[in-house]
């Protein structure tokens, strides 16, 4: 069975008489890919597809991420500045996840919905060993250089303890096979999770099936 733990982000701030104002429909949404992926990866072309037919409305952004973790983190910036924060969402996969949640750490950004995919939780470490030239698992044409000084732009991007850990969702799959699943349920311990039984780091054969709950708590 599924453990699912609540706390949807569903209202803002209550108001001055004390009433619940319901959170605005998601009008931007930011999806972050992992290590070694693209935007050609399984699960941005299943939400890229997704929006197209569900929400054409919507401002949909999956960039390609640099190497460099500053400056992918420059880049997340860059394509958000001006969004309006209150219809603003996050997702990420892996490094994704763990990029998602350094951007949702930044100010103005605390009552972001944010959804986080099997996240990494210590990349500077996790990585440390891949350090030197990498293929992408798209393209093994297209190659990039892990440098050693990523490892400390990666450490500067922990941004500690959460701040309204309500508005994450962790998608965990116990048969992960790159990352630990313990470290990833402490880490989001207090977050929503929807831990899955086994499944794998791509949810391959389950992605599909966590959408209608992905989308609702984004509020797409």
């Amino acid at each position: 069975m599924n453990d699912v733990y609540p706390g949807t982000p569903q209202y803002l701030a209550a108001s001055a008489d004390s009433q619940q104002v319901p959170a605005p429909r998601c009008t931007h949404l930011l999806y972050l890919h992992g290590f070694r992926s693209s935007p050609r990866s399984a699960k941005a072309m299943r939400m890229a597809q997704w929006v197209a037919q569900h929400r054409p409305d919507l401002h949909f952004a999956c960039p390609q991420l640099p190497p460099s973790p500053a400056e992918s983190m420059a880049l997340m910036q860059e394509l958000t500045q001006g969004w309006p924060l209150h219809s603003s969402a996050l997702m990420g996969s892996s490094l994704g996840g763990f990029y998602a949640t350094a951007m949702a750490q930044q100010p103005g950004w605390e009552a972001v919905p944010t959804v986080l995919l099997n996240p990494a939780v210590d990349p500077a470490r996790d990585l440390a060993g891949y350090i030197g030239e990498q293929t992408c698992w798209q393209d093994p044409q297209q190659r990039f250089f892990v440098r050693p000084e990523f490892m400390g732009e990666l450490q500067a991007l922990d941004g500690g303890e959460l701040r309204a850990p309500a508005r994450f969702l962790a998608v965990i799959a116990k048969g992960d096979e790159v990352l630990d699943w313990r470290e990833m349920q402490a880490r989001y311990a207090n977050c929503r999770i929807h831990l899955l039984p086994g499944s794998d780091h791509g949810l391959t054969a389950d992605f599909e099936g966590l959408l209608p709950e992905l989308s609702d708590f984004l509020r797409l």
